[in-house]
């Protein structure tokens, strides 16, 4: 099962994240949440934790975007998963300090070695994180880095709507 964890907003119709729940129904299921226009870290892990609950973690590959990177590396602090393994794309550097409150309540972003497989998705041209926090994540977290030249933060309007790669980089993490 691939567990999607849209970030702020939501991730609408022409997100990557949509396409590949109405592409693939019967692998994913997305994490809804109270609130999508101002995140609150404890609400975002709990609901997280809520649908993890329902599976085994062993058999789970968490997808993350922008802010719900971080709820997954919270809830993996938090409750120690074992996850098959987690995609992050464009993670939200929540220890910004221009950041709205709303997202900095994610900081400071949990950094210790992930104990599964990950692979940190990143742009050149991202507007939430510069391209050295992402690397500097991506070694932080023990994850294998994907850089996406010219990407901006995955969606649609930086041209990332069904987006086949990413649906490769979660076979390459067994979800399939």
């Amino acid at each position: 099962m691939i567990i999607n964890i849209p970030g702020l907003r939501n991730s609408g119709p022409d997100h990557w994240q949509s396409y590949w729940e109405q592409q693939y129904p019967q692998y994913f299921v997305r994490v809804e949440q109270e609130n999508w226009q101002e995140p609150e870290k404890e609400a975002w892990v709990a609901r997280l934790g809520q649908v993890v609950d329902l599976y085994k973690p062993e058999e789970l590959v968490l997808v993350g975007h922008s802010v719900g990177c971080a709820t997954i590396l919270h809830g993996v602090k938090k409750w120690g998963w074992k996850l098959k393994g987690a995609l992050l794309v464009g993670p939200s550097d929540v220890d910004h300090p221009n950041y709205p409150p709303y997202i900095k309540n994610f900081g400071p972003m949990p950094l210790d070695q992930l104990p599964f497989p990950s692979l940190l998705v990143a742009s050149d041209t991202d507007h939430v994180v510069s391209l050295q926090r992402a690397t500097y994540f991506a070694s932080c977290l023990g994850s294998r880095l994907e850089v996406v030249r010219e990407a901006g933060h995955f969606l649609p309007k930086d041209g990332y709507g069904p987006w086949p790669e990413g649906l490769k980089l979660l076979q390459e993490l067994g979800a399939f």
